[in-house]
């Protein structure tokens, strides 16, 4: 009877969930180091990070298959299968573009110029912030399920999200900040590197919107 009852109300989906987007917010923390390294041109670093990367990137996709897998078809589960999914599917998302970022820095050994190295640090550190702030909301997610998206819990997940919402603004504006000091440097670079440096200023960027988006997913879970 117990083992009816379980498979009827379907297993928690939470702790793979949390799994996943510890691993994805993993792949991103390492790149202020990718970022630090190749400015020291220290390419060993850079291509042992890079495969850091990488791996915790195929981590996190081998984990979103398991949980699609094996994600409970329950009718009584309290949200829907499908937001559930589409949540893991956002949370991909952050490992697979800090993966095409280190990917992008080792192809072409990057380096970013003196001109605007802090502030570019800055930039990369507040990204990563965004990730950390999402993880820390799913880390919430168990309380939430236990209490079906209901009560007070949901207040905590609600202040998580509004820091996300303020450090994924921070970023937005770090990102203005910055293409506006690349585009006064342009004609002191090859055009080329203008070209990958831009690229590279927007893929970091959607670290933190995908972060932002997590935290959307997030309180859709409790708005239906």
């Amino acid at each position: 009877m117990g083992s009816f009852i379980s498979d009827m109300l379907g297993r928690s989906p939470v702790e793979p969930l949390q799994k996943h987007i510890k691993t994805a917010y993993d792949a991103a923390a390492l790149l202020p180091s990718l970022f630090a390294a190749a400015n020291l041109n220290d390419w060993v670093k850079v291509d042992e990070i890079t495969e850091a990367i990488r791996q915790l990137e195929n981590d996190a996709d081998d984990l979103k298959n398991d949980i699609r897998s094996n994600l409970p078809k329950s009718l009584f589960m309290p949200v829907p299968r499908q937001d559930l999914l589409e949540l893991v599917l956002v949370q991909d998302k952050v490992a697979n573009i800090s993966k095409q970022i280190a990917g992008m820095v080792r192809l072409r050994k990057m380096q970013i110029p003196a001109g605007i190295a802090d502030i570019f640090t800055d930039f990369v550190s507040r990204c990563v912030d965004a990730a950390k702030k999402a993880k820390q909301s799913v880390n919430e997610l168990d309380e939430l399920y236990e209490t079906g998206f209901r009560g007070a819990e949901v207040k905590v997940v609600e202040k998580l999200i509004a820091k996300l919402d303020k450090i994924e603004t921070d970023t937005d504006n770090m990102q203005a900040d910055l293409q506006g000091q690349v585009y006064l440097m342009e004609q002191d670079l090859p055009p080329v590197e203008v070209m990958f440096l831009y690229k590279l200023i927007d893929m970091l960027g959607d670290v933190a919107d995908q972060a932002e988006r997590i935290g959307r997913r997030l309180e859709l879970l409790w708005a239906k």
